[in-house]
């Protein structure tokens, strides 16, 4: 790029706004995923104000120069990894939060994290349920990007589902408003859901209206264990039978180890499972939910099961499973997948990752949301050993394989990124890939915004 073109767009900032260094933008070129796929940006702009991103993206327009939107890079599927000759547009310092309680809603930048709104929010009595395992780092505007979901999905639903409005920058720098504070809005082509999960390919959100519910009940908490991944993952068919658990977790026997290793947690490193579940239902009804929970995991051959109301107790548990990714780390390289089926199909899922390990000869830890039949199966390998490497390669892409065979996705919360785009015809077929396109041609002509992602 002419050094005159790239003055153009530091020059319309203020100072410090847009960086160049190579050093400085280094931190801005992966996820967490970390999927190999990065190139090197020509600038990060670090905006401030929505004006500034506008500001950005409509030089980028004039240039023809890629678009890549950033939030705290905590995504698993390579969806904020840069592009060569492009710039990323880090929505970082855009952190303020505001709490309407009377409407019940959150007025939110994108850089700030899922734990501060919730923070915010708890301050007035009110809850917003979405919650990755990563909440404490995670940023709403990348949750809103991938629609990310959480330990509470099973009950609560996803982020789209707490959506009312945003503001959105569009590839040609015009910003639009979309719903607002209002529960109820059919004005029109539903908009607003179509950018949720769009992973920056559509427009790049700079504020989003979240609805807020009153403060979660205390929970009752079930831990249960079991011989094997089948055996836990019946149970969780059953108890979805039942009962509507405000959890649903697994961990297996690897992903168990994992975490006593890097940080213990007092877990059971014999166990083949470990199912943790809760119920947020009013006393007496969540002590029958919990019964009721027991019950089903007797019927599918657990080997224990307690339950407890101690906060402290069951906070433990429920950050030994939202370590997870973190322990694994510690263990070797990771592909990070998230592959989902209909939830009576669970147990056929978690038997078809053990066999895609043992085939492969490589380690595949699972836990999972598995109350939303929504699966983390974790390739860990050496990075150092190519033939370890081909292997964890070909896992990731039957994983994904497995997930379409059986009715399911390739990706139940993390997005498609740069990571599974391979995939994402053989699960939508031609058709529905067709309007994908079709969609992507009508708001980015000229294909800036996040290139390589997705499509």
């Amino acid at each position: 790029m002419h050094v005159d073109v790239l003055a153009e767009l530091v020059n319309s900032l203020p100072p410090g706004v847009v960086v160049t260094s190579p050093d400085a933008m280094d931190k801005y070129r992966e996820d967490f995923a970390r999927d190999g796929s990065a190139g090197k940006p020509v600038a990060v702009v670090r905006a401030e104000t929505a004006d500034q991103v506008q500001q950005a993206v409509r030089w980028a327009a004039a240039h023809r120069v890629p678009v890549v939107p950033r939030g705290a890079g905590t995504g698993l599927s390579g969806g904020s990894s840069a592009v060569d000759g492009g710039i990323t547009i880090s929505l970082e310092r855009m952190r303020h939060i505001e709490i309407d309680p009377a409407c019940q809603v959150a007025i939110v930048e994108p850089g700030a994290l899922n734990a501060e709104v919730k923070e915010a929010a708890g301050e007035h009595g009110l809850w917003y349920p979405p919650d990755p395992s990563s909440f404490e780092i995670c940023s709403i505007g990348g949750n809103l990007a991938t629609n990310a979901g959480g330990l509470c999905c099973v009950k609560y639903g996803v982020t789209v589902d707490y959506v009312l409005g945003m503001d959105v920058v569009l590839a040609d720098g015009r910003l639009v408003t979309l719903g607002g504070k209002q529960i109820k809005d059919v004005a029109g082509l539903s908009l607003l859901k179509l950018f949720v999960g769009s992973e920056g390919t559509l427009g790049i959100i700079t504020r989003a209206t979240l609805r807020l519910i009153p403060a979660q009940a205390a929970r009752a908490t079930l831990v249960a264990s079991f011989p094997t991944m089948t055996a836990a993952s019946s149970a969780v068919v059953a108890i979805r039978g039942r009962v509507r658990a405000s959890m649903l977790e697994l961990m297996d026997n690897a992903s168990i180890n994992a975490v006593e290793d890097w940080r213990p947690h007092g877990l059971d490193r014999a166990i083949g499972a470990l199912l943790i579940a809760q119920s947020d239902a009013p006393e007496p009804a969540s002590e029958a939910e919990i019964e009721i929970m027991r019950r089903c995991c007797e019927d599918a051959g657990s080997d224990e099961a307690f339950s407890t109301t101690d906060p402290e107790t069951a906070a433990m548990f429920v950050a030994a499973r939202r370590n997870a990714f973190l322990a694994l780390e510690h263990r070797g390289s990771l592909l990070f997948e998230d592959v989902g089926v209909p939830v009576p199909l669970l147990p056929k899922l978690v038997e078809g990752v053990a066999a895609i390990a043992a085939r492969h000869q490589i380690e595949i830890p699972v836990v999972a949301h598995a109350g939303d039949g929504n699966t983390h199966p974790i390739i860990v390998y050496d990075a150092a050993d190519g033939g370890a490497q081909l292997r964890a390669r070909q896992a990731f892409d039957e994983l994904l394989d497995l997930a379409i065979e059986l009715g399911g996705t390739i990706t139940g919360e993390h997005g498609v990124g740069r990571a599974k785009k391979r995939a994402l015809p053989d699960q939508l077929g031609p058709d529905v890939m067709d309007l994908t396109r079709r969609v992507k041609l009508a708001l980015d002509p000229d294909g800036i915004l996040n290139p390589g992602a997705i499509l």
